[in-house]
């Protein structure tokens, strides 16, 4: 069975857009197959989605925010976005990211320091 050809493709994770052609230099640029370009797809969307409700969640005043349920969305949801633009990317992409130093910030929360036990009705 022959490998499915891959396509070169410039994502804009600010703007939430993949293009054919780079229109920005702040574009990644990865190669993907039909599927895997189905995933960005979707994880931007995802992502996009998340924001909208992280933003209606803002206005929130009694809502902790490094607890609320939106903001982990979000962290969520950019970490698979970026972990999938690192996968397929060229190797200045993946360069970008690692000096961007994202993936790790994002995985780190410091949920584990003092202070974030869950105790306080505010951190719910």
């Amino acid at each position: 069975m022959p490998e499915e050809q891959k396509q070169t493709f410039f994502v804009s994770v600010n703007h939430g857009l993949i293009q054919e052609v780079r229109n920005d230099s702040n574009e990644f640029e990865v190669l993907l197959t039909e599927g895997e370009l189905a995933v960005l797809q979707d994880l931007l969307k995802e992502l996009s989605q998340e924001d909208e409700y992280a933003f209606r969640r803002a206005f929130v005043p009694y809502k902790s925010a490094d607890h609320d349920d939106a903001v982990r969305q979000f962290d969520d949801g950019t970490i698979r976005l970026y972990q999938h633009l690192h996968q397929y990317g060229t190797p200045d992409t993946r360069r970008t990211i690692e000096e961007l130093g994202v993936l790790p910030k994002l995985e780190n929360t410091g949920y584990q320091d003092t202070g974030y036990d869950g105790g306080s009705p505010t951190n719910k």
